[in-house]
């Protein structure tokens, strides 16, 4: 694919095209902890760029000039960078290979003994955390990359020991086919992304390509809910472990009851034995994830009491459920959700959540998933008492499909779900300071920026 020898990646000088980036950014610092030599260009200094460039890395603030320094082995671009990119350009002209962060970070894996890929349309980001603070809590060192921000590592992105890497896998734009797992898990498998994939079938077709990843000693972690497995692991000579609620897998909760705060506590029956464990996180969603996490510390061989304490102090992630403050009496409440899926989980959730009302902001992410999932998102914000609508969040599109908010209100507005459209947060978060009462639980909800509304609300 390249001629570059990762195998030796701390004699390796590696430039990063948008080195600023949560993601990137982690990695840079991982090859700089390696031995590598670090260079990088973003739009602009930030907290990020500031500490790479203590650590050692060369960063330019200016994308334009083409800048690449001399000797370098290898260039990584983010996603969001244009092909017609100077410093892409600059390493084609010269013969230096230029590949995604996804390739990198499959060469990466392969340093590890045990490479870790958590792969799902949903729940990636709250299991990878889950599993993480399982061996952190063992004394087990582990490196992590996590879509989130996991407050006992103080970020998304940990370096431990050569052992144990647990990672985020993504399927968009089959990122997670460069990947070398030991162990993978697969959550589930939905409709997503149909801006690069056709249909679920396509994106069916993805996953049992990721499933072949495995070596035939590795191990693959699979919910026992998904439709028709043997698509996805017919050909597979590896283990295969399942998990999921009242199912009958290999890993499945049972007996669930939840506390005050909608967090339950399960039963999973482990090699005979009936082990009970308990979340601080709430939702039926979160003990599917738990499950999922269980399995794979089993096979980690991480001891079931290690495991059940670790959940039982596991407080989340950044953007997921997360208690932000208290607004006039009420309580703010954030969560990534951006998908159906995601937002019925969410606010089910939400229903065993202390609160009188739930006012669901949401913000739809994307012209083309509001559009092929209209219907489903009307479905799913129906479980909310009342639904703000923000503008769609673009992203990466520029095209809005004949699509907007007003869309989505209209499908709620027929449902009888009292909805209301404003086209700036500054509306909504009027709205929101006139009419909230005291037991109110408002959740901002969506992958773009509308956590703002929740953090400027607080600030009053």
């Amino acid at each position: 694919m390249y001629n570059v020898d990762f195998d030796k990646i701390g004699s390796l000088r590696i430039h990063f095209i948008g080195i600023g980036g949560i993601s990137m950014s982690g990695l840079a610092k991982l090859l700089l902890f390696k031995g590598a030599k670090v260079s990088g260009s973003d739009r602009a200094e930030s907290d990020l760029t500031k500490e790479l460039i203590k650590e050692g890395a060369l960063i330019n603030y200016d994308q334009s000039t083409g800048f690449v320094p001399e000797g370098t082995d290898v260039v990584v671009a983010s996603a969001a960078i244009a092909k017609d990119n100077p410093e892409i350009l600059t390493a084609e002209k010269r013969g230096i290979p230029v590949i995604t962060r996804a390739e990198l970070l499959g060469q990466v894996m392969k340093l590890y003994d045990l490479p870790v890929s958590v792969a799902g349309t949903h729940g990636k980001t709250t299991t990878t955390s889950m599993i993480t603070q399982i061996l952190l809590d063992s004394d087990c060192d582990p490196t992590s990359s996590i879509g989130g921000i996991l407050p006992s590592i103080g970020g998304n992105f940990r370096i431990g020991s050569d052992k144990y890497f647990i990672m985020e896998a993504c399927e968009y734009t089959n990122s997670f086919l460069s990947f070398f797992p030991k162990i993978a898990v697969i959550l589930n498998i939905d409709s997503d992304h149909l801006d690069f994939f056709k249909d679920l079938n396509d994106i069916r077709k993805s996953f049992a390509a990721f499933a072949k990843l495995l070596p035939d000693d590795g191990t693959l972690i699979m919910a026992g809910n998904i439709k028709d497995p043997d698509e996805i692991t017919g050909d597979l000579k590896c283990r295969i472990v399942t998990f999921g609620i009242n199912d009958g897998s290999d890993i499945s909760a049972r007996d669930i009851s939840y506390d005050e705060t909608g967090c339950a506590s399960f039963t999973v029956n482990i090699d005979g034995t009936d082990e009970r464990f308990a979340l601080s996180v709430p939702g039926e969603h979160n003990v599917f994830n738990a499950c999922a996490a269980i399995a794979a510390a089993r096979i980690l061989g991480i001891s079931c009491d290690k495991t059940r304490e670790a959940l039982r102090t596991f407080s989340g992630t950044g953007r997921r459920f997360e208690f932000k403050g208290k607004f006039k009496g009420a309580t703010v409440i954030d969560d990534y959700a951006h998908h159906p899926t995601e937002i019925r989980a969410t606010l089910l959730a939400a229903k065993k959540y202390p609160h009188n009302r739930i006012r669901c902001i949401f913000q739809p992410h994307t012209y083309s998933r509001t559009k092929l999932l209209l219907d489903d998102f009307a479905d799913a914000l129906s479980l909310a008492d009342e639904v703000i609508l923000a503008d769609i969040y673009a992203a990466r599109e520029t095209d809005d499909l004949g699509i907007s908010s007003l869309s989505l209100k209209e499908k709620l507005d027929n449902k009888g779900v009292s909805c209301r459209y404003f086209p700036d947060f500054s509306g909504i978060e009027k709205y929101i300071s006139e009419n909230c009462i005291n037991g109110d639980l408002l959740i901002t909800m969506g992958a773009g920026n509308v956590v703002k509304i929740g953090e400027d609300l607080l600030k009053d």
